[in-house]
C-alpha cells in the first residue's frame, strides 16, 4: 500500500471513531482504536524513504489528511473524557467501598 493510501485508511478509521464516539459505542471505538494502530504501525514500518518521494501535490494532500485526524481527535476527546471521568469515578467509588469492607467487613453483615 503506498504511504498515501495509509493516510487515507488512517482518515477513514479517523472519521469512523468519531461517529463511534458520538454514539457513545466504546466497544466499537476500541476496535477502531486497534485498527488505527495497525495502520500507524504500518505506516512507521514502510513509508522512511517513500514520504521523501512525495511529490507536492501529495504531500499536500498528507498534511490535509492529517490536519483531519487531528480535528477528529479534538472530537473524540470532547466525548471520552467525560466518559473516562465517570469510570474514573466509578471505580474510584468501588474501591473506597472495597477498603471499608476490608476495614470493617467483620462487624457488617
Amino acid at each position: 500500500m503506498s504511504p498515501l493510501a495509509l493516510y487515507e485508511s488512517m482518515s477513514t478509521v479517523s472519521a469512523a471513531m468519531v461517529e463511534a464516539a458520538r454514539a457513545n459505542d466504546w466497544d466499537r471505538l476500541v476496535t477502531l482504536e486497534r485498527e488505527m494502530a495497525a495502520l500507524r504501525d504500518e505506516i512507521m514500518r514502510t513509508t522512511g524513504a517513500a514520504n521523501e518521494a512525495l511529490g507536492t501535490d501529495e504531500a499536500a494532500r498528507k498534511a490535509k489528511l492529517i490536519a483531519a485526524m487531528l480535528e477528529n481527535d479534538v472530537e473524540i476527546r470532547k466525548h471520552v473524557e467525560p466518559w473516562l471521568a465517570s469510570v474514573r469515578k466509578l471505580l474510584s467509588g468501588a474501591a473506597r467501598d472495597r477498603a471499608v469492607r476490608a476495614a470493617y467487613g467483620a462487624f457488617g453483615p
